[in-house]
């Protein structure tokens, strides 16, 4: 198909031009001074699926593309300026949409305008595939590190949990029998008055302040231990915050001094753990952003108030180094990092912002390079049939009669210690194995309470509960369990479902005595 010719032009040497422009696999056309189309080549009839006398009806601004300016300003602009590329798109009669690329050049010949127009449809969405191919990629990359880090998470939980269970036995005696000497010693005391006795008490409070001591770093190990559960809660903000400072003291202690700043501070909703993850990582940031050995010069400030909306903030404030404000937008997207190289991920933050996101709450960042760093976390208030549940009603105390006790634990000193506890208010009868316990209620006896750690070898404590849900399952409703820290899956889930009470090791004496009398009363 050649061509047609208008009033005679491409008239030698133009037939060189007529040549190209009709052999041309890009599509072309030609219009008049008016914006009229006057000529098109055959790509260009074919691309718009038009005839050449059709064409010559439109101005060059009506077809492909809609201006918002009238036509014959947007063409006076085109020929004063000579030159003008782009991309329009174009509805195809067939109900495609095309994406065109195009060069306008003015003035090719006296009073002719060429266009050219290359259609780049499978071009753009090849391209936009690309992208978002491109984009999966990544997303995959950053839930692969994520992965990365939520099983070394786990792995170092494991280990936590498992050294928190080692401790937490030998120190739940040490704690038992430290409040039994203090009760046994005020009774001395109070029976024959004299220094002697008094000599005694500060070695005994110096062993006391030691053991809860080690009763706090055991409990935020424990805290640390379990940041992928998902259960949820009422938070203790300041606490959860608390325990995360314990963890970064020795990244803060040598860097800058530790200011708190505590306010009326309202509880949150959500996963404690993780939570805690969160402040932990905003606090060893804020340390790490200040250099070694001039601690007394420095300071990591920590805020907490009620926001706006009733809810809890938390502020970490350093005299850090500071970001730079190109880096600013930056700071909470995946891998990114100003940290020296193997100094961190360049996750944290991004899982930190992810972290408080599913709590409904933001993380703000303000920073001034050399001047330092807040990072404010803004927590919703708790739901109110939260709060409520959380609000036990009051109940008027009941005598509490003498009751029949079993406890079970396979650690000897343990044993002693519980027995220690309760003292003699009730009958207490201590065995080494869930096995012998159930011996004794299958031989018919029958006790107010039975209080049993929840790992033991040979039978567990889960074990012992279902074989008492079978047989007695009044007695099975009667057991309060005793826990190391260290579980399995299983246990986790059992205890999850699980209606019965529990005390942590070390467990306090009075906690206990006041759990074991409230179900004897």
């Amino acid at each position: 198909m050649m061509a047609t010719r208008v009033d005679g032009e491409m008239e030698e040497p133009g037939e060189r031009f007529r040549a190209v422009f009709d052999c041309a696999l890009d599509a072309m056309v030609l219009a008049d001074d008016e914006g009229r189309y006057v000529e098109a080549n055959p790509a260009a009839l074919a691309m718009m699926n038009i005839t050449i006398e059709e064409l010559r009806q439109k101005h060059v601004l009506e077809f492909p593309t809609l201006v918002t300016e009238s036509a014959d300003a947007a063409w006076a602009a085109f020929l004063q300026a000579g030159v003008q590329s782009g991309e329009f798109e174009v509805l195809h009669p067939d109900g495609r949409v095309l994406v065109v690329e195009f060069r306008a050049v003015a003035h090719v010949m006296p009073g002719r305008h060429l266009s050219v127009l290359r259609d780049v449809t499978e071009r753009r969405r090849a391209e936009a595939t690309r992208e978002k191919l491109a984009a999966i990629e990544a997303e995959k990359i950053v839930m692969e590190k994520r992965l990365a880090i939520a099983d070394r998470m786990a792995s170092v939980g494991t280990l936590a949990a498992g050294i928190g269970h080692e401790i937490n036995n030998p120190l739940a005696v040490i704690i038992g029998n430290l409040e039994y000497l203090a009760r046994e010693i005020a009774a001395l005391k109070a029976a024959t008055p004299g220094p002697s006795l008094s000599a005694l008490d500060e070695p005994l409070d110096d062993a006391r302040t030691a053991a809860d001591r080690i009763r706090e770093v055991v409990r935020d190990l424990k805290l640390f231990s379990r940041p992928n559960e998902q259960r949820r809660g009422l938070i203790d903000v300041k606490g959860v915050l608390e325990s995360s400072l314990q963890m970064a003291s020795t990244e803060i202690r040598h860097r800058a001094r530790l200011v708190k700043d505590y306010g009326p501070t309202p509880q949150a909703y959500g996963n404690d753990a993780r939570l805690g993850q969160v402040f932990l990582n905003l606090v060893v940031n804020a340390a790490q952003a200040i250099a070694e050995g001039n601690a007394e010069k420095n300071e990591i400030r920590i805020l907490t108030y009620t926001g706006d909306d009733g809810g809890a903030v938390v502020e970490v404030v350093d005299t850090g180094a500071g970001i730079a404000a190109k880096d600013l937008p930056r700071v909470f997207e995946p891998f990114f990092t100003t940290k020296e190289i193997g100094m961190g991920t360049g996750l944290g933050l991004s899982i930190c912002q992810g972290i408080v996101h599913e709590m409904r709450g933001n993380i703000i960042v303000e920073s001034e390079l050399g001047r330092g760093t807040r990072f404010r976390v803004l927590l919703p208030p708790a739901p109110t049939d939260a709060l409520a549940s959380a609000v036990p009603g009051a109940q008027p105390a009941a005598p509490v009669r003498r009751g029949r006790i079993l406890v079970v634990d396979d650690e000897p000193m343990v044993l002693n210690a519980v027995l220690r506890s309760l003292g003699n208010a009730h009958d207490v009868k201590a065995v080494l194995t869930a096995r012998e316990a159930l011996r004794h209620i299958e031989d018919g006896e029958r006790y107010d309470v039975i209080v049993c750690d929840l790992m033991m070898p040979q039978m567990t404590g889960m074990e012992l509960h279902e074989e008492l849900s079978r047989l007695a399952p009044d007695q099975a409703e009667r057991m309060i369990f005793m826990t190391g820290g260290a579980f399995t899956p299983r246990a986790r889930t059992f205890l999850d479902s699980s209606s019965n009470q529990r005390v942590e090791k070390p467990f306090d004496s009075i906690h206990l005595r006041r759990l074991i009398d409230d179900r004897v009363r």
